[in-house]
């Protein structure tokens, strides 16, 4: 019997997963219930208070379905209005920074799309673990704890403080407001979230700035993927709004500088690392609403155009090139594949860790700050705007070859997803370094691009030192950092052949899970 397979950022939603499988679900149906559980037991990497992209692959479909169901900017938000107060990027505590969630949306859209099971079975799970609780994690404890002054207060989270004291690891935490959401949506679909008592705890949260007429307007679109042939492979992602574009463009840089075989090279570094920044410097100007794109999301991935960008890659010398990027950011990227081969690639998020300082006070959720991915620049293609959806860090690939599903990655990182998928996946694939190597070797991460005092790139501590002095060497300025990263993953993988499936965890979050069954 071909095996299943899962991984996630947390054991509970691997077992939510595992089983809605074993109950006779597909991997759209354990996917989904993965997320809800997910959202449930780890609030400060997503929820429904967020978004959702995903990616499916099928044996023998030419090329997967791409579903992009995250939200947009209310009716009533206003870029001129917060220019007015001396603002040159949106506050992190304006109701501008929540924009519509898309993942009730997106789950209820892939149930009817293409599971077999039904709404209620597959978020039976997450309704069981909000009803009847969970241990905080270190991780949770951790950022609960460091942003009390912003949630102690707040009802829609307030499972998780007694008084002014968050919830220490260990601790059992129950959340029944957010079980009760979850039974309606389980009962009521799309409507019962929207247009119900989660919808206008929205509506109040951010001062009426999203309207009761945004919540009707569905968040989730089939729309088409973009990809690219690398390593032997069709790499596909999801298309602007998200940032996907470059990790297929990081790697077929990368391929075509003719990299050597060994992963512990410093050329290898170098190469990876210039052919990261080649492409990611004009993100900002080119990633946005799609009915504002600056250049057609299908030219982002065009051969030629990669190739100009390789061709200013210098083998010996850090390049320079003009923007800096955005920090890591809060997300839970899980990968399902099933005995048929039915592929999932799926990642949500609240954006920054927890998200926004809003939350939905009466239902048990928190609102995404998805909005800070906007610009206050007038004219500028992702300016803010009502109804426009905001510049995405969100990142999921997945990899086919011969009309069938070979490989699905993706991490959480914010901005720094593109590169954390490129090192893993250019270690498994042309490395073909095993799965569990390619997520223990250390990891390195990039903000700067152009002259700068700030270090760039930042190495993890295991790092050998003949790389770092080779970087050095080549003109990189580098800062190696006190311990592996928690931010720098959790990466989840896995990998198909035939009846055969690989899946490995990533050892820097210890709530992270794979499985093989």
């Amino acid at each position: 019997m071909t095996p299943n397979a899962v991984v996630t950022p947390h054991r509970l939603s691997a077992r939510a997963a595992r089983d809605v499988l074993i109950a006779g679900g597909n991997a759209v149906d354990a996917a989904v219930a993965a997320v809800a559980t997910q959202g449930v037991v780890a609030p400060e990497t997503c929820g429904v208070g967020g978004d959702l992209f995903a990616l499916i692959h099928r044996p023998g479909w030419e090329r997967p379905r791409a579903l992009n169901s995250s939200g947009r900017a209310g009716s009533r938000v206003s870029a001129d209005a917060i220019r007015q107060t001396g603002a040159s990027q949106i506050p992190d505590d304006h109701p501008a920074v929540v924009t519509v969630p898309g993942c009730v949306d997106g789950m209820e859209t892939l149930i009817t799309s293409l599971g077999r099971l039904g709404l209620d079975e597959v978020l039976a799970p997450a309704i069981g673990y909000a009803a009847e609780g969970f241990e905080v994690s270190t991780e949770q404890a951790a950022a609960f704890s460091g942003r009390s002054a912003t949630y102690s207060s707040n009802p829609a989270v307030s499972d998780f403080y007694e008084g002014d004291s968050p919830a220490p690891r260990g601790e059992r935490v129950r959340r029944p407001d957010l079980a009760r959401v979850l039974g309606e949506v389980a009962a009521g679909g799309r409507a019962a979230f929207y247009e119900g008592a989660p919808g206008a705890d929205i509506i109040e949260a951010v001062g009426g700035l999203i309207t009761p007429e945004d919540l009707e307007v569905g968040q989730a679109e089939w729309i088409e993927p973009i990809g690219l042939r690398v390593f032997g492979l069709d790499c596909w992602t999801i298309p602007p709004n998200s940032q996907g574009y470059l990790a297929p463009a990081t790697l077929a840089v990368f391929e075509m500088l003719d990299p050597p075989d060994d992963t512990t090279d410093p050329l290898w570094w170098h190469l990876l690392i210039e052919a990261y920044r080649c492409v990611a410097w004009e993100r900002d100007d080119l990633v946005s609403d799609p009915d504002t794109l600056a250049l057609p999301a299908d030219l982002m991935l065009e051969h030629s155009r990669l190739q100009r960008a390789a061709a200013a890659v210098d083998r010996e010398q850090a390049g320079e090139w003009p923007n800096r990027m955005g920090s890591p950011g809060g997300t839970a990227y899980l990968c399902v594949a099933d005995g048929e081969g039915l592929t999932v690639s799926i990642i949500q998020s609240n954006y920054r860790g927890l998200g926004s300082p809003f939350g939905a006070r009466r239902s048990g959720f928190l609102l995404q700050d998805r909005g800070l991915g906007f610009t206050l620049t007038p004219g500028h293609p992702n300016e803010l705007g009502p109804g426009k959806r905001p510049l995405h860090t969100l990142s999921p690939t997945l990899w086919t070859g011969e009309a069938r599903p070979r490989w699905a990655l993706g991490t959480r990182g914010g901005a720094v997803q593109p590169q954390l998928i490129a090192q893993v996946a250019a270690r498994a694939m042309r490395g073909g370094s095993p799965l569990e190597e390619a997520q223990s070797a250390p990891r390195w991460t990039v903000r700067d691009f152009g002259p700068s005092s700030r270090p760039m790139p930042f190495l993890e501590p295991e790092t050998p030192d003949a790389v770092v002095k080779g970087l050095e060497t080549r003109g990189h300025h580098v800062t190696v950092v006190d311990g592996p990263q928690r931010g720098w993953g959790p990466v989840s993988v896995i990998g198909l052949d035939g009846d055969e499936r690989w899946a490995a965890a990533d050892p820097r979050v210890d709530t992270a899970k794979a499985l093989v069954f």
